[in-house]
């Protein structure tokens, strides 16, 4: 399973992004997908969760400013990210479980860099 994850870059504070995160392979199904970000110096941190019923959770720092959302058909989960801080600035990483023939498995995105300038 190949995860390709796009629309990182550099934005005003205020200012909106939207991350996409495409699942490829000989994949079942998806189970949960999410996003997660570390910043410098920091550990890596949940932002969005969605499971594949389409139930979400956030971050409370995210709440009211992100959205996550998916296209099972696609395979893809997105986050929308609005009204970004510069404590938003971090690389995000995409995060899925896929059910695959040999069993339910993990997997990580390469990473999209998220700058947000004050």
């Amino acid at each position: 399973v190949q995860l390709q994850a796009s629309g990182g870059g550099l934005v005003q504070a205020g200012g909106s992004l939207r991350l996409s995160c495409a699942a490829s392979g000989s994949i079942i199904s998806l189970n949960n997908m999410g996003w997660y970000r570390q910043a410098p110096g920091k550990q890596r941190e949940l932002v969005a969760r969605i499971s594949s019923g389409g139930s979400t959770n956030y971050a409370d720092s995210v709440k009211g400013r992100f959205t996550i959302s998916r296209d099972n058909a696609k395979n893809t989960v997105y986050l929308q990210m609005n009204s970004l801080k510069p404590e938003d600035k971090a690389v995000y990483y995409c995060n899925v479980r896929a059910l695959l023939w040999s069993g339910l498995k993990e997997y990580w995105g390469q990473g999209t860099q998220v700058t947000v300038s004050s």
